[in-house]
């Protein structure tokens, strides 16, 4: 394959048109769609090489020929190989800064795992990094009742988190905004998890003895940062594609998709062993681990708001089409990192 053109670009057109009809392409229609000045009989013998590589195969004897996982892995790398065009990701930005409520994350987010959805026409989903990752920004306390505190944390590029806290003492409102001006002016700039380490570390000066503002401060910081959901939070869009008849989806396999996508906790798992670092990451059927997503190809890509990496990406049967699926996920990837790090 490496050193053969003409079967490279027969293979190609064998994947796009199977991709678009769904139907086991004859090598009569190749002869001309491959671009190639070559007879019938060339294309044949083309397509029988292939298939004892196994990059394509005969659903039965009188069909033409469909990819295997192969096929589409030698497609889709010629795919990452090529420039993509920036044009894609200057649409999803300036459609997700029209739609989305603001610069928040989660907003941003939402609105991502719906517009890959629908442009790609398969399940779409959005990966918030996190809060681990997240950097600290400011700290709010809201007096719930006379010893009952809700505790806003708000982390850079828009992380929200919220819990109610018992204080175990009166604390009225000027109590309470001291110690969070206090500890924003201590904790800012932070990674969460370090300025949790560093309350830790201060609840142990000797001078919180001394001073009644800064152990309240302590003191409330500590039941603040204890217990943080760490969990990323997934947003999925458009599992009702999945329903499609042209989709060639069997009733179990269908089933066990819709099961982690209702789980969310099992897809962010498998999405952590899959993303190895920045950019682009494509599986496709045979090399998932788990056997029950081996009728799937998920095609994801990395974005950084200043805070952590998340994720960008679609899930769908392994006949998607991926030059959409690719070029709609990266678009939305740098279209997110340049919101979340530039609302303006």
């Amino acid at each position: 394959m490496e050193s053969n053109q003409r079967a490279r670009r027969v293979l190609a057109a064998l994947v796009r048109e199977y991709i678009a009809s769904g139907e086991p392409v004859p090598s009569s229609l190749l002869v001309g769609t491959a671009g190639l000045d070559v007879s019938s009989a060339t294309v044949r013998n083309i397509l029988a090489r292939l298939e004892d590589e196994g990059f394509i195969q005969q659903p039965h004897t009188s069909a033409g020929r469909i990819p295997t996982d192969r096929g589409y892995r030698f497609y889709v790398d010629l795919l990452l190989e090529s420039k993509r065009s920036a044009r894609t990701a200057s649409a999803v930005e300036a459609r997700l800064r029209r739609d989305s409520s603001g610069a928040l994350v989660d907003s941003v987010l939402l609105q991502a795992s719906h517009v890959v959805s629908q442009a790609s026409r398969h399940v779409g989903f959005a990966l918030r990094p996190a809060h681990e990752a997240a950097v600290f920004d400011r700290i709010e306390f809201i007096p719930l009742s006379a010893a009952r505190v809700l505790v806003v944390i708000v982390a850079r590029g828009g992380h929200v988190i919220q819990k109610a806290i018992d204080v175990g003492e009166p604390l009225d409102a000027d109590d309470l905004h001291r110690a969070a001006n206090y500890l924003n002016s201590e904790l800012s700039g932070l990674p969460l998890h370090r300025a949790r380490e560093a309350v830790l570390e201060r609840m142990n000066e000797e001078r919180l003895l001394y001073d009644e503002l800064l152990a309240r401060a302590m003191r409330l910081a500590s039941s603040s940062f204890t217990d943080l959901p760490d969990d990323a939070l997934l947003y999925v869009d458009g599992a009702a594609s999945l329903l499609g008849e042209d989709q060639g989806l069997t009733l179990g396999t269908l089933q066990a998709l819709l099961l982690m996508i209702e789980e969310k906790q099992r897809l962010v798992r498998l999405l952590n062993e899959y993303i190895d670092g920045p950019g682009l990451t494509v599986v496709i059927g045979a090399e998932h681990p788990d056997p029950s997503l081996r009728p799937f190809s998920l095609v994801a890509s990395t974005y950084d708001d200043g805070a952590g990496i998340g994720t960008i990406g679609v899930i769908g049967p392994t006949r998607m089409r991926y030059s959409r699926a690719i070029a709609v996920v990266d678009g939305a990837a740098q279209a997110v990192s340049r919101m979340l790090r530039d609302p303006n």
